[in-house]
């Protein structure tokens, strides 16, 4: 099936972020924001257009899109967000954004690449381009700042590059400037290069949105494994990450757990419990405290309870609780 590439409703926020620190009433343009919710999918077009506009407003602002994207902030991102703050380095951060791009842009477009001591992850070109220079530099300065707030002691990028046109000296010495490194235009491929030791770094902070999730989390797992032994509390550390990383399996659980899978299931067996058991009744609750946070689409909670796609959880929740999920949010007041 061909990529369509569009961008989260969520992501929209991010401008409405930046119209309220310029000052800018702009109503029309509030209300074009308005009309998309965390949960929908804004075509490409759509998004190009709201960010021209928006742009427009401060025409002597130098890259603008280096401003907007300095804003994010994790309810921009999503899912994202949450399981990239999870990540112990930036590799297992990499890996996330990997796994849960499609998610922000409806395609797997990012790769990574290891060269000499330099690491780079790059999108391919067919759909950088389509974003355009301004959604590149968006998107572009948007990582690079959740990374320098995640990991402070981090060097600065070795090397970023755009497919768009080369700009004016004068905007081209603010991405530098922005950047703190190399600013490349014209080249074949959007991507940000950094050296290869970054990868190791210890992740240091937490968001306290994500702490919050994670608290949620272990609520949840209580409710589905309520005799909290210590083997009980190993279970609820480690099966939210299994699901969110798709590798729910009783062999890989056993070796995280330092078990025999015979062991593992000697112990779930003890218990009443076959591993298909624990994990639908881990998703069951998980998926009832996740759909109470209206940051987080639908979507976002398949992937991160392990489904392939969000249809596969809206079966699968109709057979825990005879709703769809959707259904089931709108009755129990989720808020934001």
């Amino acid at each position: 099936m061909a990529n369509v590439i569009r961008v989260t409703g969520a992501w929209t926020g991010l401008l409405g972020d930046w119209l309220a620190a310029e000052g800018l009433p702009a109503p029309e343009l509030r209300s074009a924001l308005a009309r998309w919710g965390a949960e929908d999918n804004v075509p490409l077009e759509v998004w190009r257009d709201l960010l021209e506009k928006a742009v427009a407003l401060r025409p002597q602002q130098l890259a603008p899109g280096l401003a907007i994207g300095a804003l994010v902030q994790p309810r921009h991102v999503g899912v994202l967000a949450y399981v990239a703050l999870a990540s112990a380095t930036l590799a297992e951060a990499m890996q996330a954004y990997l796994r849960y791009e499609r998610l922000f842009y409806g395609a797997d477009l990012a790769e990574v690449l290891v060269l000499g001591e330099e690491a780079e992850i790059r999108w391919e070109r067919g759909g950088g381009a389509r974003l355009g220079q301004l959604g590149d530099a968006v998107a572009i300065a948007a990582l690079v700042t959740m990374l320098r707030r995640q990991m402070e002691d981090a060097p600065a990028p070795a090397r970023i590059a755009f497919t768009g046109a080369t700009p004016p000296p004068a905007e081209r010495a603010a991405y530098e400037a922005f950047f703190g490194c190399p600013v490349l235009f014209e080249q074949a491929f959007v991507s940000v290069r950094f050296p290869v030791f970054v990868l190791t770094l210890p992740n240091p902070h937490r968001d306290p949105g994500l702490r919050d999730l994670l608290d949620r989390q272990a609520e949840a797992l209580l409710a589905a494994l309520p005799e909290a032994s210590p083997f009980d509390r190993a279970l609820q550390q480690l099966l939210p990450r299994l699901l969110t990383e798709g590798n729910a399996t009783l062999p890989r659980a056993a070796r995280e757990l330092h078990l025999s899978p015979r062991s593992l299931q000697r112990r779930l067996d003890a218990r009443g419990l076959t591993w298909q058991q624990l994990l639908n009744d881990t998703r069951a609750q998980l998926a009832r405290q996740y759909l109470g946070d209206r940051s987080l689409s639908i979507g976002d909670i398949a992937l991160l309870l392990g489904f392939s796609e969000q249809s596969a959880l809206t079966r699968a929740f109709q057979r825990w609780t005879g709703e769809t999920p959707a259904r089931w949010r709108r009755a129990h007041g989720a808020v934001r």
